[in-house]
């Protein structure tokens, strides 16, 4: 079954962490560069970060310096770890594979709520 399975959103403070985690199909993760979006209230989905095959990163520069991308290719999973939260990044964070022919189904999403 091709899925998405996003996790680890929750309410946090201002300067907080969290660490979120995207469960994927091998039919999405293998060999793909995978990609964090996130889509704010009234806004649109917008590309966060990227990890290569081979674990080269890249990140919007609104979160250069703060977030962290990476993945566990034994599980078909990608992380994002977040630090020094802002109430900017309040959105519902997503995972799939960056380019669109390789994308799976979007899953739920998971919640990042940052208080001031």
């Amino acid at each position: 079954q091709v899925q998405l399975v996003e996790s680890g959103g929750g309410l946090v403070q201002a300067g907080g962490s969290l660490r979120l985690s995207c469960a994927a199909s091998a039919s999405i993760f293998a060999g793909n560069t995978m990609a964090w979006f996130r889509q704010a209230p009234g806004k649109q989905r917008e590309l966060v970060a990227t990890i290569t095959s081979g674990s080269f990163t890249n990140y919007a520069d609104s979160v250069k310096g703060r977030f962290t991308i990476s993945r566990d290719v034994p599980k078909n999973t990608v992380y994002l770890q977040m630090n020094s939260l802002k109430p900017e990044d309040t959105a519902v964070y997503y995972c799939n594979a960056l380019l669109r022919a390789q994308r799976g189904p979007w899953g739920q999403g998971t919640q990042v709520t940052v208080s001031s």
